[in-house]
């Protein structure tokens, strides 16, 4: 199954908007990452996994695509790994997403904490300007993301409470894992 979702990431001192589009499709086992990701992005298949499983989620046994578009624009750091989660949660079904989508930017641990991230603000102005009025953020980086005019940031420290949010839109209750 197909999930997309919108986030960002830093070209030189620009924030870059970033469509996330995760495809989970049956197929031998792995996890590929395309559209020019960073040596930073190629490690997010480890960091997603991990975040996954310890957050009590189940990372499927299935061929996982994940495309960054647009696909000429060069990715770096780990800002997608909020993204790509939740995509493969949507993905595999182990998710339903409410209403409106916002946009999601944030690092992953193992533990499924999510981390701030350089250049948070340049982003979440990106993604403002591609229309995006809701941003998940970090919870640390919240003070920095209410600088962006127009967008209402969410933070969220894990990815369970991004989980939530995705879920339904207007909920800040953790999301209980299948």
């Amino acid at each position: 199954m197909l999930a997309t979702l919108l986030s960002a990431t830093l070209h030189g001192l620009t924030g870059r908007p970033v469509r996330v589009e995760v495809d989970v499709a049956p197929g031998l086992p792995g996890f590929t990452i395309v559209g020019l990701p960073d040596a930073a992005l190629t490690e997010a298949r480890e960091r997603v996994r991990g975040a996954l499983r310890n957050s009590g989620f189940i990372h499927p046994p299935r061929r996982i695509t994940v495309n960054l578009a647009p696909a000429e624009l060069r990715k770096g750091g780990a800002s997608l790994d909020l993204a790509i989660a939740l995509g493969i949660l949507l993905g595999s079904d182990q998710l339903t997403a409410g209403p409106g989508r916002p946009g999601f930017v944030g690092e992953l641990s193992l533990g499924g904490e999510v981390r701030r991230v350089p250049g948070l603000l340049p982003m979440v102005i990106a993604l403002a300007a591609r229309g995006t009025t809701r941003v998940v953020v970090p919870a640390d980086g919240l003070a920095e993301a209410r600088l962006a005019p127009g967008v209402d940031p969410v933070p969220v420290e894990t990815l369970a409470e991004a989980a939530a949010v995705l879920r339904s839109p207007r909920s800040r209750r953790p999301l209980v894992a299948p």
